[in-house]
């Protein structure tokens, strides 16, 4: 998968659905949440178009992708504020990179969780990242038609949540795109960190 993404990288900037994609997550993901001065981790990164509209807000950014030609671009946006790795996300990963182990405030996945082979079990290492009521915010195609590889469902979705440990905040069609001649909503799922509840008896 890496490789192929890789393929993307040097014209992913230049595409405008790229960039129309981004401005639309940003814009959805401040009418949601404020992201200034918290600490967020853009899984899935890309070239780092999300990345860039939340820089001037976070007080730090961890952007991790998997592909080496796209985390290489966004490094040569020198933001100031960001730290990079091209790598996937393994336990073995979270050990080799400390930083991927401290707690975060918000963790953002663009248009990502619908291309994973195993979202559910992602979303379960994604989660343990989080502080207690952080927040966790995804936007991927939704899958409307079961002949579509790619996308994902509403159900989809709040099961891998509930699976995590997170529970659903909201579900949303926030915003669509024009492709291949059709009209493709976009859902925006946005869950937070369940504290853990003690079991007393007496």
């Amino acid at each position: 998968m890496s490789e192929s993404w890789d393929d993307y990288a040097e014209a992913w900037d230049n595409m405008p659905d790229v960039a129309t994609y981004a401005n639309h997550a940003f814009e959805s993901l401040i009418n949601t949440i404020n992201p200034t001065g918290l600490r967020v981790l853009d899984f899935g990164c890309g070239t780092g178009q999300l990345t860039e509209r939340l820089s001037p807000l976070a007080a730090n950014i961890i952007a991790l992708d998997s592909s080496p030609k796209m985390i290489k671009i966004l490094q040569s946006k020198n933001l100031p504020n960001v730290n990079s790795f091209a790598t996937s996300l393994t336990e073995s990963t979270q050990e080799e990179h400390p930083s991927l182990l401290a707690d975060f405030d918000l963790i953002v996945a663009s248009s990502v969780c619908g291309f994973l082979p195993n979202y559910a079990e992602t979303l379960q290492l994604l989660a343990k990242m989080l502080k207690p009521n952080a927040f966790f915010i995804q936007w991927d195609w939704l899958k409307t038609n079961a002949d579509f590889d790619f996308g994902l469902t509403e159900h989809c979705i709040e099961q891998a949540f509930s699976s995590a440990g997170l529970s659903t905040a909201a579900l949303s069609q926030p915003f669509a795109l024009e492709s291949q001649g059709q009209t493709r909503p976009v859902l925006m799922g946005v869950a937070q960190k369940q504290t853990q509840s003690t079991n007393d008896d007496t």
